[in-house]
């Protein structure tokens, strides 16, 4: 089985937060398992893809980038998306499809928003879903702390099916490219 890296709206602005909006929770550990999911990826002879959202900062400039910390391989696919689904008209799911990717491996930004959305419509697209534990963030919302939404996203995510594929919720230190989707089945 092939496998792939997203690494969802790991943004410069959306990640340190701007005037009117907040940083995300646990910033710098984030970035660092970042880092370590794609130092992984790249022994794992993994695809490695980067999806960025048109909204952060207006779609340019600095803010837009991929956070400068991250480790960017020379031949990472990067995707920009207007919608909170990375999937929605951008050509990814294609892209998966063609190197028949059959296991994703997500982390990035934002827990609730478009790391949920991307895990759930995976796996009704024909993934199995490896969600980093430690690899994604959010920022404290009206109702909840950031710590929160990440910890119950961990829960409601692991072990979410779609009959035929499903997601699993694993730590940076693990095996991450050594999918375990078979044990469960």
């Amino acid at each position: 089985m092939k496998h792939a890296l997203l690494v969802i709206d790991a943004q410069q602005e959306l990640i340190e937060g701007n005037e009117s909006e907040q940083g995300v929770y646990n910033k710098e550990g984030l970035l660092q398992n970042i880092n370590s999911v794609i130092e992984k990826a790249k022994k794992a002879e993994a695809s490695i893809v980067f999806v960025r959202d048109l909204d952060v900062s207006e779609g340019r400039g600095p803010g837009f980038e991929v956070h400068s910390v991250i480790n960017i391989p020379e031949d990472a696919e990067v995707f920009d998306k207007k919608a909170t689904n990375a999937f929605y008209n951008t050509p990814l799911l294609s892209y998966l499809k063609d190197e028949n990717i059959g296991h994703l491996v997500l982390v990035g930004c934002k827990t609730e928003h478009c790391i949920d959305t991307a895990v759930r419509f995976a796996t009704v697209s024909g993934f199995d879903v490896t969600l980093v534990e430690d690899g994604h963030s959010t920022s404290d919302s009206e109702v909840l702390k950031a710590e929160q939404i990440v910890s119950h996203h961990n829960k409601v995510l692991h072990g979410h099916y779609n009959v035929d594929h499903f997601s699993v919720v694993r730590k940076t230190e693990e095996d991450l490219f050594n999918p375990i989707h078979d044990n469960y089945r």
